[in-house]
């Protein structure tokens, strides 16, 4: 083949690519039903609950949408655990399956886990006790087209840290669409301040 072919060809596959239009994909979605965009920005909270006697650990996780309402709450029981740090790290881990399984394509794992969340900001090679997990979440982040990891203050983890500070307590597991076991709710009202009489 001559050159002169292999430009025609050339040529020719780029008219046929700028001929080619985007398909705009519509959905019709019933009027009972709630539709949760997958292609936007939802973020998924995490926590632990860790019990250094028995080295059982609950995981927490929270799944909101942009306008922060919450889509699920989850809680995991976990035993065989030698650190909190440990089970931190395994629960951003869970955060980015369940966001695969839900089928985000952009999110935000968000914790308040200062160190597992600078681990997985980097692409280092992690070498510590948790560098498989890290790896392991480093991994699964071509599930998304994007993918952030946020430090929050246990302050503004608040949900996720009684969700899964609760589920130890009470030794179960929950998966809940749509909010928060009602058991959370109240451990909530019982911490907010109450103004005197």
């Amino acid at each position: 083949m001559m050159s002169r072919d292999i430009s025609k060809q050339i040529y020719s596959y780029i008219s046929e690519l700028d001929d080619i239009e985007e398909k705009k994909l519509t959905l019709k979605v019933d009027r009972g039903h709630k539709y949760v965009d997958r292609r936007t920005s939802v973020a998924i909270y995490f926590d632990v609950a860790f019990d250094q006697q028995s080295f059982r650990f609950t995981l927490g996780l929270v799944v909101r949408d942009v306008g922060g309402e919450i889509l699920v709450s989850t809680t995991v029981l976990h035993s065989d655990v030698a650190s909190p740090f440990t089970a931190e790290a395994y629960a951003g881990l869970q955060a980015i399956r369940l966001g695969i399984s839900m089928g985000f394509s952009i999110l935000e794992i968000v914790g308040d886990s200062r160190t597992v969340i600078k681990k997985c900001q980097t692409t280092y090679f992690d070498r510590s006790v948790i560098g498989a997990l890290i790896r392991d979440i480093h991994s699964k982040k071509v599930h998304f087209q994007e993918i952030g990891f946020h430090f929050v203050p246990k302050t503004e983890n608040t949900y996720t840290h009684i969700l899964a500070k609760e589920a130890l307590k009470m030794g179960e597991g929950h998966y809940l669409l749509g909010g928060v076991p009602g058991y959370v709710r109240r451990a909530l009202e019982k911490s907010w301040p109450r103004l005197p009489d």
